[in-house]
């Protein structure tokens, strides 16, 4: 009986840590244009540039540190170049989308991770 109670013990330990374990905040670019852009994402810690996100594509998730996010996006042909502050918070996954508007514009969609 108290092996039973040894082995459940260590069994809700290892449940709670990985239920509980946090995941850096991660984004990707979904260009929704007719033109490729550049996109440049700055964040607390460093500078990511995704370049020739070509149009209707979505790129791979990629990972930054929580914080302040602010993503500049560069459109060929196009002489206004939107941009878009967020705050990353962990275990969320972040969808920068290069709208097909005019102006264009940035629109953040987020899900969890």
């Amino acid at each position: 009986m108290k092996n039973v109670f040894k082995l459940l013990s260590i069994l809700f330990l290892i449940i709670t840590f990985v239920a509980c374990s946090d995941e850096p905040p991660s984004f990707r670019v979904k260009n929704e244009r007719t033109q490729q852009a550049n996109v440049q994402i700055q964040t607390v810690s460093n500078t990511v540039n995704i370049n020739d996100a070509l149009p209707g594509t979505v790129t791979n998730y990629q990972e930054v540190a929580t914080g302040n996010v602010t993503v500049t996006a560069v459109i060929q042909s196009e002489s206004f170049a939107p941009s878009a502050s967020f705050n990353a918070e962990e275990n969320n996954n972040y969808t920068v989308v290069i709208a097909n508007t005019t102006p264009p514009s940035i629109r953040i969609d987020v899900t969890d991770k």
